[in-house]
């Protein structure tokens, strides 16, 4: 065990903090060694508020996954969202010197080194340079062009951006809860590793990940991200309107929407109700439950209206065959009964919900047979992942104490300390 390679993704939620520990085994499934959650008190809408308690939060989560694994771990991927997240389509080339030479690897790195030193808004970084498709002096539509000969090398990238000091805030919790950030992910790109197919993202598929305070969209065809989105609404500011239209408290509102919420009313009689507890020496409130659905479903139809209104952009109403997979639905809050059905409905596209279990071992930890891990489990993936590419064989092991040089969050400080010197 001592010589084999894990993994571990960490994913800072509004809700939740969640950090998985994981190795790849001999049949390419992800063996769960370890797993620990936190209530998550100083994050909001994906984005830290408060770091003193985002650290707690982090140490606690961290400590039950090693607890639960017996591996003391030193580094991790973690996942990014919250709506200072926005993306751009860009088209950059360089031009090759030896045009005898086959196109490598090291010339696709040129071209996306290019496309980081463009000029961003003020406090603003790239986190992502996704290439979408190249071209090889007049050759378009290449997916993959190494091994080919050409001078001028362009690429079509979809460039996805973030604010400085919100990346900054998650790389100081993490460094300050004793651990190393290998790299950052946008969530919904981690989330789409962990539940959708190869097929259905050559076909053309929509995720949608519910998160407790954020809403995230990615849309894939022919293979590659074609389009990203983080919309400022998930299932937290649900759990408000229940709040307020039933006139309780906010536990007692997450407890009717995760035990007795529905996303179509008509599934319920006006005679079905649900008592809550009244405060001291009051009498317990009864709620409809079709009333509790209907204040669900004015809510998350506001949502798939943001998300129709992505769809579009992304120019699915062009061409109706462009999503022929249709719509997957993640993260906690796709939990609700009925969900799947009220999207079939108000979009018109096939739906079905993503689970994270099919990169599990098999009989692998149930417990974890959630939409609402799909976002840790694609962060534990893509850091194995990053680790074959950068050829590292010995990524976190039991009681290591190695030496992580240049590692991400090293960049990231002389990014900041550039950033706040200009």
């Amino acid at each position: 065990m001592e010589n084999k390679s894990l993994s571990v993704g960490l994913d800072i939620g509004t809700t939740k903090i969640v950090a998985i520990i994981g190795m790849k085994n001999d049949y390419g499934k992800f063996e769960i060694l370890g797993f620990g959650k936190a209530h998550s008190l100083g994050v909001q809408r994906g984005v830290v508020v408060n770091i003193t308690q985002t650290i707690d939060s982090i140490k606690y989560a961290i400590k039950k996954a090693e607890e639960d694994s017996g591996y003391k771990i030193n580094k991790c991927v973690v996942g990014i969202a919250g709506q200072h997240i926005r993306s751009l389509q860009h088209s950059d080339y360089i031009i090759r010197n030896d045009d005898t030479a086959v196109i490598d690897q090291n010339d696709i790195e040129k071209l996306i080194d290019n496309v980081h030193k463009l000029v961003m808004k003020n406090g603003e970084e790239i986190i992502h340079v996704l290439p979408q498709h190249f071209s090889v002096d007049s050759e378009p539509n290449i997916k993959l062009p190494i091994g080919m000969l050409g001078r001028r090398l362009e690429a079509n990238l979809h460039v996805v951006i973030g604010q400085t000091t919100a990346i900054g805030n998650i790389c100081t919790c993490i460094q300050s809860s004793g651990l190393k950030v290998s790299g950052i992910t946008l969530e919904p790109l981690a989330s789409a590793s962990a539940v959708l197919s190869e097929e259905e993202k050559e076909a053309g598929v929509c995720l949608i990940d519910i998160g407790g305070g954020t809403t995230d969209l990615a849309i894939f065809k022919d293979g590659v991200i074609r389009h990203t989105s983080v919309i400022p609404f998930g299932g937290n500011i649900i759990t408000k309107d229940i709040q307020q239209g039933c006139s309780i408290i906010e536990k007692h509102a997450e407890q009717l929407k995760v035990k007795f919420g529905s996303a179509l009313p008509l599934k319920n009689s006006d005679r079905q109700v649900v008592s809550i507890p009244g405060f001291r020496g009051r009498e317990p409130k009864e709620i409809s439950l079709k009333n509790l659905a209907e204040i669900i479903n004015t809510r998350l139809i506001e949502i798939i209206d943001q998300i129709l209104i992505e769809i579009k952009n992304y120019g699915y109403e062009e061409s109706k065959n462009t999503l022929i997979c249709g719509i997957v639905l993640t993260g906690g809050g796709s939990n609700l009964k009925h969900i799947k059905q009220l999207f079939v409905h108000e979009t018109g596209l096939d739906t079905r919900l993503g689970f994270p279990n099919e990169h599990l071992a098999n009989g692998e930890r149930k417990d974890l047979d959630s939409p609402m891990y799909s976002t840790a489990i694609g962060l534990l993936m893509n850091n194995y992942k990053n680790d074959i590419e950068k050829n590292s064989n010995s990524n976190l092991k039991i009681n290591s104490k190695t030496n992580y040089q240049d590692s991400f969050f090293d960049k990231w400080v002389k990014k900041f300390m550039e950033f706040l010197n200009n």
